[in-house]
C-alpha cells in the first residue's frame, strides 16, 4: 500500500523514509497529474525539458530532487527522480496547471495520514477499505483482499529473514509464483486487464485473489519445510507450490 497513492485517476509512486518520516514522490508521476498526461513517456519528456530549463535558471528544485529505485509498471525497480512534499510544492509553481492547488492539498493530506498511521496502523487498513469501497468492491471482495495481503506479508517476512533482497528479487519470485498458477506473467496479466502502474491485486476477481493467496501460502509452507535461504534456493518452493494451486482452465 505504501508504494502507490491515488490522486483522481492517476497512480503516484512514492517511498516513505522512516528515519526522517518523509514521503518521497515520483516527480514524473506528479508531472503526469499536472499536465493531465497519462502516457508515461510524454510525461517523462515534459519533465526532462522542464528539468533542463530549471537547471539553466539555477533553480533549487532540481538540486533538491533525489534519485531512488522505485517500481515501474513492468514490476522492475529503476532509478527515478523523486522529491519530498516541500520540493514538489516548489516544482508545482513551475508548471501552469488547474490541478496545482488540489494536488497541493492532497500531498499535505497524504503526509499527515502517514504520520497518523505510524501511531495507529488500523488507520491504514481503514483507508484501504475506503479506497476499495470507492472502487465499488463488495465486502466479501474486501475481506478476501485483506486476507490475501496478510498471506503476502507473511511470505515476504520469510524472504526477508532468509536472505532474499527486497525489490528486484521479491519481484522475480512473485512473478514465478504468479506465472505458475495463472500461466501469465504479472506484466501479461496487467496488460490483459488494461492496467499500467496500478496494483494488479486491486483489480483481481475473488477467484484470482484466492488462487494468489493459496499459491503464496503454499510457497511459504514449503520454504519453511525446506529451510530455503537466499534467492536461488527460494525459486524452487515457488514453482512447487504454485503448480499445486494452478487455476483451472475455463471451458
Amino acid at each position: 500500500m505504501d508504494e502507490l497513492a491515488i490522486f483522481e485517476n492517476f497512480s503516484i509512486r512514492r517511498i516513505y523514509d522512516k528515519k526522517s518520516e518523509t514521503w518521497f514522490f515520483s516527480v514524473v508521476d506528479i508531472i503526469s497529474v499536472l499536465t493531465d498526461q497519462k502516457e508515461f513517456q510524454k510525461a517523462k519528456s515534459y519533465w526532462s525539458t522542464l528539468k533542463g530549463r530549471l537547471k539553466k535558471e539555477e533553480s533549487q528544485v532540481v538540486t533538491n530532487c533525489d534519485r531512488l529505485k522505485i517500481k515501474a509498471h513492468d514490476g522492475k525497480y529503476y532509478q527515478t527522480d523523486v522529491a519530498n512534499v516541500e520540493t514538489i510544492f516548489r516544482l508545482i509553481q513551475s508548471v501552469p496547471s488547474p490541478k496545482a492547488e488540489p494536488i497541493k492539498l492532497w500531498l499535505a493530506k497524504v503526509g499527515h495520514e502517514r504520520i497518523q498511521e505510524l501511531a495507529n496502523p488500523e488507520q491504514a487498513l481503514d483507508r484501504a477499505r475506503d479506497h476499495w469501497k470507492k472502487l465499488g468492491r463488495s465486502e466479501k471482495w474486501i475481506q478476501q483482499r485483506m486476507m490475501s495481503q496478510e498471506t503476502r506479508n507473511k511470505l515476504t517476512d520469510y524472504w526477508k529473514d532468509h536472505g532474499v533482497k527486497a525489490g528486484a528479487e521479491y519481484a522475480a519470485l512473485t512473478n514465478i509464483i504468479h506465472q505458475e498458477w495463472s500461466d501469465l506473467s504479472i506484466h501479461q496479466h496487467k496488460k490483459l486487464k488494461g492496467l499500467e502502474s496500478q496494483n494488479l491485486r486491486d483489480h483481481m476477481n475473488e477467484a484470482e485473489l484466492i488462487f494468489t493467496a493459496l499459491a503464496e501460502l503454499s510457497t511459504r509452507q514449503i520454504a519453511e519445510n525446506m529451510q530455503t535461504d537466499g534467492f536461488r534456493e527460494n525459486k524452487s518452493p515457488q514453482k512447487k507450490a504454485a503448480k499445486s494451486q494452478k487455476m483451472p482452465e475455463k471451458n
